[in-house]
């Protein structure tokens, strides 16, 4: 079932839209014709009325009918009911003819009128097939064509956007039933080795010393999977509250590439930066910074050994350009979609032991979007390109 709360949220705008003028042309014309046609109708219908019974050929049974009808049910003699048969039908012509003309078309409009709320029904079981998640497409008459079109084209973006939020619940259900079981598995190591150090009171210094040393990295381990959990909650619960302030781009990334160094060194990996002349942009410091350093981290993870990040940066048109490329495996076209989304991880083979939450590159999509700017992938020939295009002064 489609939440409420979506349908309410699509706007009477674009696709599904308030209809244009031109769109209600042909349910226009098809009223109008039907207007007409009633109204021809009844005064044929009325004028064959009249003309039978009260100047017709029927003028003289009906005559006689009502004269006895006034003899035997009214008790009048003869003459007196031939005298309100003149005063009632002949005398008032113009009278009887109104007011049949009257009742004729009152009746023929609510028979027209149940056939225009057919359009309104028709409507109504679209909705409810829209909010109710049917399979079968949404068919109206040939003139609400347009509309038929409107509600199909929302019916498949609910259905898009309802299938990507399931999948997106799934791939962070998948991801917390890893973290929980990879958390397990450390603090076990970390007990296990503990426990060994604690029994054993005469164990040689060398293998404390080793038994230390490996219970302490699982302690990172234990932290590192634990911030992760914190990540995945901060990014669904808070807002990105912005603190904006002139920044010096070229000292911000030199020092970024500075702090990367150990992670580069291991690798054989450099980040160099290569910027011409001096750029500023206005932005929150400690989030643009978060920015650059997701892409960075995704660089190097991704990167070939002892391969080069290029760091640049350049200005144009009110806007600035930042670019980090790297050179390693091309990511496939259809992946490269994917890489904002949250939890996505490009490298689906990589553990939780190797890989973070998938949190990365969509915490920094959704800061440079709130900062008014953009950031997009590329890649081929084994170069990979990522780029965020922030306004210089917003």
């Amino acid at each position: 079932m489609i939440p409420q709360r979506t349908l309410n949220s699509l706007k009477l705008s674009g696709e599904w839209g308030i209809p244009l003028k031109n769109d209600f042309g042909k349910l226009k014309r098809t009223i109008l014709l039907q207007i007409l046609l009633i109204l021809v109708i009844a005064l044929l219908v009325g004028y064959f009325i009249s003309y039978v019974f009260i100047d017709g050929v029927l003028q003289a049974p009906f005559a006689d009918w009502f004269i006895r009808f006034c003899e035997n049910v009214l008790q009048l003699d003869y003459y007196s009911a031939q005298r309100a048969y003149g005063i009632l039908f002949q005398q008032n012509k113009s009278l009887w003819l109104a007011i049949g003309l009257i009742i004729l078309l009152l009746v023929i409009f609510y028979f027209a009128l149940s056939r225009f709320t057919k359009y309104f029904n028709q409507i109504a079981i679209g909705v409810n097939m829209l909010s109710e998640e049917s399979n079968q497409e949404i068919s109206l008459p040939s003139e609400l064509d347009f509309m038929e079109k409107k509600l199909n084209d929302a019916k498949n973006k609910l259905e898009k956007r309802s299938k990507d939020a399931q999948e997106a619940e799934q791939r962070k259900n998948d991801l917390v039933v890893y973290l929980a079981h990879d958390i397990k598995t450390p603090l076990t190591s970390m007990i296990g080795y503990l426990s060994l150090l604690d029994e054993a009171k005469d164990m040689p210094i060398e293998q404390k010393e080793k038994y230390t040393k490996i219970s302490l990295e699982k302690s990172y381990r234990l932290e590192q999977l634990i911030n992760e959990f914190f990540e995945i909650t901060r990014f669904n619960l808070q807002s990105i509250i912005l603190d904006k302030e002139s920044i010096n781009l070229n000292y911000m990334l030199m020092q970024l590439a500075d702090e990367f160094y150990p992670l580069l060194a291991p690798k054989g990996q450099q980040a160099i930066v290569n910027i011409e002349g001096e750029i500023k942009v206005f932005a929150d410091a400690n989030k643009i910074a978060r920015v650059f350093n997701n892409i960075l981290k995704n660089a190097i993870a991704y990167s070939d050994d002892n391969s080069i990040i290029h760091i640049s940066a350049h200005h144009q048109n009110d806007q600035t350009f930042i670019s980090f490329t790297n050179k390693g495996k091309t990511i496939p076209p259809e992946k490269l979609k994917m890489i904002f989304e949250k939890f996505y991880r490009l490298d689906s083979a990589r553990s939780t032991h190797s890989g973070g939450a998938g949190l990365g590159l969509a915490i920094a999509n959704e800061i440079v979007h709130a900062h008014g700017g953009t950031i997009s992938a590329s890649s081929n020939d084994e170069k990979t390109v990522f780029t965020v295009m922030l306004p210089t002064l917003s």
